[in-house]
């Protein structure tokens, strides 16, 4: 069976919640909106056109909280609105900001991105709490305790709220209480992968990409760690993802001055034929497409030999 069309989905499901106004069955045909609804967004995955899903998504979300609004602890609308805010927030409003030529456009690009993925972290605390009765308070407590009650089928919410959270703190760096909760959200992307490593294709791994490759060893850094996970990652999604070839190269071959390397991690990214391979993932490998090509184009910035 194919993919189910975003658009009718919520079509639908907006025109049977307008029915159910008038119903005494409310809440359950409420719940029954909301399980399609929030299914709903994985069609746009094989999408070839990221334009359009651009302009789709702010529609399906402010869909997704009205009928939150009636179902305040569905599980599959809060995963699905802390991973749709945190996709459209990092695919379009912050590769817009850092591209912008207008430092006041830029900036303020950047800082709705990091409001937008404030809210996707709110939604996704929201459905760990809901799952464990108390769990953001003892996040801020002990963040390993916290975490340690998740399972499996948290996942998702798991790693949606690390990073979401970890995007906010990383477009915030002058901000010290926003880099102090950043134990918070390695403590949540590691249970995700404890949990489950082959999530999403190994995207977790991706994310440890970043998290160790972006760092100084100072810091806790490091780029063999990193380099394990893009192995990790491109094992795990059966070399179908681009981005973490991508990811590889924004950080470690920058941090390392290794311009040979970033080079042929992005010409292997626009490489990749994302409109005929690999549908699952078509629409990300376009988004990540369009980051290596700008990355590709500051070349001379990024290195200084």
């Amino acid at each position: 069976m194919g993919k189910r069309n975003p658009a009718a989905v919520f079509t639908a499901a907006l025109l049977l919640a307008a029915w159910a106004g008038g119903c005494s069955p409310r809440t359950y045909v409420l719940h029954k909106v909301a399980d399609a609804v929030s299914s709903g967004g994985e069609g746009f995955a094989a999408d070839d056109d990221p334009e359009l899903v651009r302009d789709s998504i702010p529609f399906a979300l402010k869909s997704m909280e009205s009928l939150l609004a009636e179902q305040p602890h569905h599980r599959g609308l809060l995963t699905s609105l802390a991973r749709g805010f945190t996709q459209y927030a990092g695919a379009y409003v912050w590769q817009d900001a850092v591209e912008a030529s207008d430092p006041e456009v830029s900036r303020a690009g950047r800082e709705r991105a990091r409001r937008l993925y404030l809210r996707a972290r709110t939604y996704g605390l929201r459905g760990l709490s809901d799952a464990h009765a108390g769990f953001r308070e003892e996040l801020a407590a002990d963040a390993a305790k916290a975490v340690g009650s998740a399972v499996r089928e948290d996942v998702p919410l798991l790693y949606w709220t690390g990073v979401s959270w970890s995007l906010a703190v990383a477009s915030a760096q002058d901000d010290p209480e926003m880099l102090a909760d950043l134990p918070r959200c390695e403590a949540l992307l590691r249970r995700a992968l404890a949990l489950q490593e082959d999530f999403d294709g190994g995207s977790v791994h991706e994310v440890f990409i970043a998290f160790e490759g972006g760092r100084p060893e100072a810091m806790g850094g490091s780029a063999a760690r990193a380099r394990y996970h893009f192995e990790r990652a491109m094992e795990l999604s059966g070399g179908k993802k681009v981005s973490p070839l991508v990811t590889l190269a924004e950080t470690v071959s920058v941090r390392a001055q290794d311009r040979r390397e970033f080079l042929d991690l992005l010409d292997r990214a626009l490489a990749f034929d994302a409109r005929k391979e690999a549908p699952e993932y078509r629409l990300a490998n376009l988004v990540a497409q369009r980051k290596a090509r700008w990355l590709k184009g500051r070349v001379d910035e990024l290195f200084l030999e």
